[in-house]
């Protein structure tokens, strides 16, 4: 476990603009993140977050503010439950304004189709699912090096988004439900929450299918979770299994 006596660097304390709590929400550092210092405040009671800002908009939505810190628990939701309730809504076809015909949208999501296929079976991870965080890290901050670093109270990652109130999937759902979700992944698949944008979320993972049959149903669960990944990334549902064939960083973006 990380040492909590590591001192912080430059940064300030953010409160949410939105509800009603007194409570800091996240502490923001002022220059970017390192991959050892996320680590290293990486403790029983707090989780570190990469902090990617808005396009064009450096104080969004961090510095600013533009929180909505969770009024419930994750505890308060089945995760099966959401993930086949939200395939069922997105799978419908039931918007008048849907592009799709009824038989092309059934593709997108075969070889489903509207059929829920239910959780993906348990996977044993293949490193420390902490070392493969750190590791993630540092790949996403060679990439993108003006990451900042956030710090949340919370004691898993999971919670941390619905703690520090990250809006990023606001069109679809609330925070906390998709923490329910993380939870799971972070059970079954070894996933750490490691960083977020406006809008987008990026997460290690330990425990990453190894064929395209083993895929396929975790793919899924990315639908079901993030339907853009699919509808506006590399869909249909076999092809966007394919690239989560062995990759260590899953990245979720809503519109």
């Amino acid at each position: 476990m990380s040492d909590p006596t590591v001192p912080l660097p430059p940064g300030k304390v953010v409160f949410a603009d939105e509800g009603e709590s007194d409570v800091p929400a996240i502490w923001v550092s002022d220059g970017p993140a390192t991959a050892e210092l996320w680590d290293a405040l990486r403790t029983g009671d707090r989780w570190p977050l990469l902090l990617e800002s808005m396009r064009g908009e450096p104080s969004r939505p961090w510095d600013d503010g533009e929180l909505w810190p969770a009024g419930t628990s994750p505890d308060s939701h089945d995760a099966a439950a959401l993930m086949a309730g939200w395939w069922g809504w997105y799978t419908a076809g039931d918007d008048e304004e849907d592009m799709l015909t009824p038989a092309e949208r059934l593709a997108v999501t075969a070889p489903y189709g509207r059929d829920w296929p239910g959780l993906a079976p348990t996977r044993k991870p293949v490193t420390d699912p902490d070392r493969r965080a750190v590791a993630c890290v540092a790949e996403l901050l060679r990439h993108q090096p003006a990451l900042r670093l956030g710090l949340v109270a919370a004691d898993r990652g999971a919670d941390a988004l619905a703690i520090a109130g990250w809006d990023g999937a606001t069109n679809y759902t609330e925070t906390v439900r998709l923490s329910a979700v993380l939870r799971t992944w972070e059970d079954r698949f070894g996933v750490r929450v490691i960083g977020a944008g406006s809008a987008d979320l990026y997460l290690s993972v330990a425990a990453p299918p190894t064929t395209v049959a083993e895929a396929l149903p975790v793919a899924a669960e990315h639908f079901a979770f993030c339907p853009d990944n699919v509808w506006q990334g590399t869909g249909p549902l076999t092809r966007y299994a394919e690239g989560l064939v062995n990759t260590p960083l899953w990245r979720f973006w809503w519109d």
